[in-house]
């Protein structure tokens, strides 16, 4: 439509050739997410290496105080333990980063987000991601972990639905899981677990 509105209206090229490229980048993104769905479906590609979780995160904390920045939105986070654990590197990456972009979303502006590691005395580990957006309605709490599923209320154009699909498949490749809960004063808190690799 924008291609033929340029042609159409050459005295709008600029705010076309815009709108195409807004829609490239959102057709990019959708082929990555649903390469990444095939990829862990297929398990092609899925290499493991000793990754040192804390430091994972890290990085990706300060990726989310960038992209938070404009809408002043914080993200805390207390020491993080120096903990291993063996999955692929990318892939892992990508699946924390999607928790973390959804917390995000629908953090309101000026909101906080909490992001914490720890130990488990079962030989795990906890990654732990709290918002204070609205929550989840209860019956949809597993849904969200499914491809394509969107929640009521979203708009167009905020996802396809397979970032936190791929996030759980990721897990389960190393038999990690991955679940989300309302929290009582509001938001939701997503909860990553891993089998962390022996000191």
């Amino acid at each position: 439509a924008a291609i033929g509105l340029a042609r159409q209206q050459p005295a709008r090229l600029d705010d076309s050739l815009a709108r195409i490229e807004r829609e490239g980048e959102r057709m990019n993104l959708l082929v990555g997410e649903l390469l990444t769905l095939s990829r862990l479906e297929a398990r092609v590609g899925n290499a493991l290496e000793e990754i040192d979780v804390g430091e994972l995160l890290l990085d990706l904390i300060d990726d989310a105080r960038f992209e938070g920045a404009p809408r002043h939105l914080t993200v805390d986070a207390p020491e993080m333990p120096d903990l291993l654990v063996r999955a692929n590197g990318e892939l892992l990456h990508r699946a924390i980063e999607n928790v973390l972009r959804n917390a995000l979303r629908y953090s309101p502006e000026g909101g906080a987000l909490h992001v914490e590691l720890k130990s488990l005395d079962n030989g795990r580990c906890r990654i732990t991601v709290l918002d204070q957006g609205s929550g989840v309605p209860e019956d949809q709490l597993e849904k969200i972990f499914t491809p394509f599923f969107r929640g009521e209320g979203e708009k167009q154009g905020e996802g396809y639905g397979l970032g936190l699909a791929i996030a759980r498949r990721v897990l389960a490749a190393v038999d990690g899981e991955i679940r989300a809960e309302n929290r009582p004063q509001g938001g939701l808190a997503v909860l990553i677990e891993l089998p962390v690799l022996a000191g």
